[in-house]
């Protein structure tokens, strides 16, 4: 098997492992009348209705799993209510659950439909009601309604596709999310104050800001007005947000986010379920089993792509004079800022063809993958891409130029006429990125 086949597999079997269904197995139990999540014990006798809210890439798995879990602590007079806004649907017709298809990477009608359904939903609640939010990436633009009721849709679209366009690490880009929004920054704790809440996570942000995945609609908010206008202030070149945006953020009574001590958080736990240290644990584990020696440097999570790839290669090559053979993983999210003209590819696959070029020009050898848990990357049909020290060849070999393809964020034909762009479909999760550069003498 060659290592490009080594480096393919690795991630297929991580990501098939990689499996929501046994996270909640092991961290939700539900027994006779109680509920734990975690650390957390609920006695289900105490609540009179339970109410779900699924939102995000894994929003109907996770509701999927959840669900018939609930039913055994449920008395006969106890109702259910749940909405799921997701990629996908629930797996099965409930004439509890009411699903929104959700959008991504920008709002659209349906992410405002959603957010009214739940702000409703949520104002129904009292303090005989158990909330279970069940959050994972990609929410953020599954629900939304802007505080400013001036805001239009196509005003909201055009902010996030500003936000994505930018290259702004994904905490700075959600802090001014959460302060724009009715829906992020806490704004559903608030929304359900009073009731008993429990945040389920699935992580696509760094361990230690669990506030930012799907802009923490429901956990407390550490970011503020003033921060959104530092970063606004420090990224005027690369936002370019519209006069309505700008004087949005510039008022002096834009409201702040709510904090740790604010009085919705007070019947409130979270739990992370999944989060992109299971993506380095069990690539780690597959890679030791075949013999590699195994290291994971997360140290470039939301560099620059071509930082990144200097980073990872040049730590890899120092690797490699060490042991026979070498696996190094990365998992996080690397920053790409692109032109509003560009052509068919993502983050992963752009990174990876930076890492082509650098090894052609530099005569260095190494297997080098980058993909999405989620299986989508940017606007194309794939999830990532692997390439090798023959990629620039085979690419020129072919017509191609890798040079014009990075220019032109344009990577995925390059890899899809090579038969090496990674194409997946959606897979339900999304824990961030993974980064595998393999080395074998």
């Amino acid at each position: 098997m060659t290592l490009l086949e080594t480096a393919k597999n690795l991630f297929l079997n991580t990501l098939h492992h990689l499996n929501v269904a046994e996270a909640m197995r092991t961290r939700v139990q539900c027994q006779n009348e109680t509920l734990q999540i975690g650390e957390s014990v609920y006695d289900m006798r105490e609540f009179h209705r339970i109410v779900v809210i699924s939102i995000g890439k894994a929003a109907a798995p996770m509701a999927d799993l959840l669900l018939p879990m609930l039913e055994p602590t449920l008395k006969r007079d106890q109702a259910i209510e749940a909405i799921v806004v997701g990629s996908t649907r629930p797996s099965k017709a409930d004439p509890r659950v009411r699903f929104f298809a959700g959008s991504h990477p920008s709002p659209n009608q349906t992410s405002f439909d959603a957010a009214d359904a739940v702000l409703q939903l949520l104002a129904s609640c009292d303090d005989r009601c158990l909330v279970l939010f069940l959050i994972s990436g990609g929410a953020s633009a599954m629900i939304e309604r802007p505080l400013d009721s001036s805001m239009t849709l196509d005003d909201t679209a055009g902010f996030y596709r500003a936000l994505v366009l930018s290259g702004l690490p994904i905490t700075q880009m959600n802090a001014l999310r959460k302060h724009f929004s009715q829906v992020k920054g806490g704004r559903l704790a608030v929304a359900a104050q009073g009731a008993t809440q429990c945040t389920l996570l699935i992580s696509d942000v760094p361990e230690n800001a669990l506030h930012v995945v799907g802009s923490g609609p429901s956990l407390p908010d550490p970011s503020t007005t003033e921060d959104c206008r530092r970063i606004i202030s420090a990224n005027r070149g690369v936002l370019n947000l519209s006069e309505a945006l700008l004087a949005f953020f510039s008022k002096e009574e834009l409201e702040e986010t709510p904090k740790a001590g604010h009085p919705a958080f007070r019947k409130s736990g979270s739990l992370s379920l999944l989060s992109s240290e299971d993506l380095c644990r069990l690539a780690g584990e597959s890679a030791a089993r075949l013999g590699f020696h195994v290291v994971v440097d997360n140290s470039c999570d939301d560099w620059d792509y071509r930082d990144a790839a200097i980073h990872l290669l040049n730590r890899l090559q120092e690797l490699r004079s060490q042991y026979p053979k070498v696996c190094l993983l990365s998992a996080g999210e690397i920053s790409v800022h692109t032109s509003r003209e560009h052509g068919c590819g993502g983050r992963n696959q752009q990174f990876t063809l930076q890492c082509a070029r650098m090894m052609a020009e530099g005569g260095l050898k190494a297997t080098v993958l980058s993909g999405g848990s989620d299986g989508v990357d940017g606007n194309s049909p794939a999830t990532g891409a692997v390439c090798d020290e023959t990629t620039a060849a085979r690419a020129a070999a072919q017509g191609f130029d890798i040079l014009a393809g990075l220019e032109r964020f344009d990577s995925f034909p390059i890899f899809h006429a090579l038969g090496d762009a990674i194409l997946t479909g959606p897979t339900g999760n999304n824990v961030r990125d993974l980064r595998i550069l393999l080395s074998s003498v």
